[in-house]
């Protein structure tokens, strides 16, 4: 099979070793001669995964029992309802942080639940930087970030520090690096960048900030819900949860989350400065915000774009393309992406540079 360098932002490349005892599950799951998508989720040797899958979480990301850890299904974008649904009181207000695409849409979500005070906003600058130096309203709920930013590029590389509860979409950095839970409410993420495939969504929250909010909430919304049910109230995504079972003991053998950070900081460092470097590409976010999860670029030659695409596939590059609302390039470098992908793609850059840079100036002559 010829190697294929996976840059797609989602759903994303997965540790070979997780895919490949996956597909041993698939075919007799824990020795029990069905497959794991087969199995009754109440059998003893699925509620042994699931309890398993909860205490990795708990010990990679240091979770304390004064959070639940829950697996629900209706993937990040059902959290941008259900946070409010479970968290804002009525009559009062929620503060959000305004980054991009995804913050964008939790914000409207939760208009429909209360006002909403958007604290600060990047939109001025099409979300190319992280905004600084704003005020939490201590009157509010709770105040809402996205730690990463997945189309624009940008990442919140400080948390400031929240005199209210404060709520977290981490789908695309959740498991790249430590996270100190106890500054959180609630975090939230998508399995389907670090964590595993589509299909599930990760919800941390704290179990005293739930049952205040005055609302009659539907029961697949309440949380209380799922953790009464310990993630099972209704048959759970069996098969998205083992095989993010499985790249999470792929993620502790690699050496954890603080080893994560470091792989995904080498990476960003080799491919930023081949960005700044060649005279074919330039960033589009600010230089203190660039994600170490999804590295955003556009070419200095537009009319040379569908070229660079074209010249990427053919050397076995797959997903770079910038999404479809922002156009340029994107290249997700999420926790299973190897070091020497981002090399690959590096020395590509160089040779379309070398190909078609003196061909440019020999056309523009």
């Amino acid at each position: 099979m010829t190697k294929v360098h996976n840059f797609s932002a989602g759903p994303a490349i997965l540790p070979q070793e997780a895919i490949d005892e996956a597909m041993e599950g698939l075919k007799n799951f824990k020795a029990m001669g069905m497959s794991v998508v087969e199995i009754s989720h109440r059998t003893p040797q699925w509620e042994e995964t699931m309890a398993e899958m909860e205490a990795l979480i708990r010990e990679l990301l240091g979770v304390s029992d004064a959070y639940a850890v829950l697996f629900l299904q209706g993937g990040a974008s059902m959290q941008f309802c259900q946070v409010p649904y479970n968290l804002l009181p009525v009559n009062e207000k929620a503060a959000y942080l305004k980054t991009g695409t995804w913050a964008s849409n939790a914000i409207k979500e939760a208009t429909f639940f209360g006002e909403v005070d958007i604290v600060a906003s990047s939109e001025d600058k099409n979300f190319s930087y992280i905004p600084k130096n704003y005020t939490i309203p201590t009157d509010a709920a709770y105040f809402h970030i996205t730690t990463n930013n997945t189309i624009f590029g940008t990442q919140m590389h400080h948390i400031p520090d929240c005199p209210i509860p404060l709520v977290a979409d981490m789908s695309s950095d959740i498991f790249s690096r430590p996270v100190d839970v106890n500054k959180y409410a609630l975090i939230y993420a998508g399995a389907q960048k670090n964590m595993g495939p589509a299909g599930v969504t990760m919800v941390i929250v704290k179990k005293d900030i739930l049952g205040k909010s005055g609302r009659k909430i539907p029961t697949m919304l309440d949380y209380s819900t799922h953790i009464k049910g310990e993630s099972m109230f209704n048959t759970p995504p069996v098969f998205a949860i083992y095989l993010s079972y499985l790249t999470l003991k792929w993620v502790k053998k690699m050496g954890g989350v603080a080893a994560m950070e470091k792989r995904n900081e080498e990476k960003g460092r080799v491919l930023y400065a081949e960005i700044d470097r060649n005279s074919m590409f330039q960033g589009t976010t600010a230089v203190e915000d660039r994600s170490l999860m999804n590295p955003t670029f556009i070419m200095t030659k537009p009319e040379l774009e569908k070229e660079f695409l074209k010249y990427t596939e053919d050397n076995n590059i797959v997903g770079i393309k910038g999404h479809r609302s922002v156009g340029g390039f994107r290249t997700s470098t999420y926790n299973a992406l190897p070091i020497e992908s981002v090399n690959h793609l590096v020395n590509v850059m160089q040779e379309f540079e070398k190909k078609y840079a003196n061909q440019y100036e020999s056309i523009s002559k």
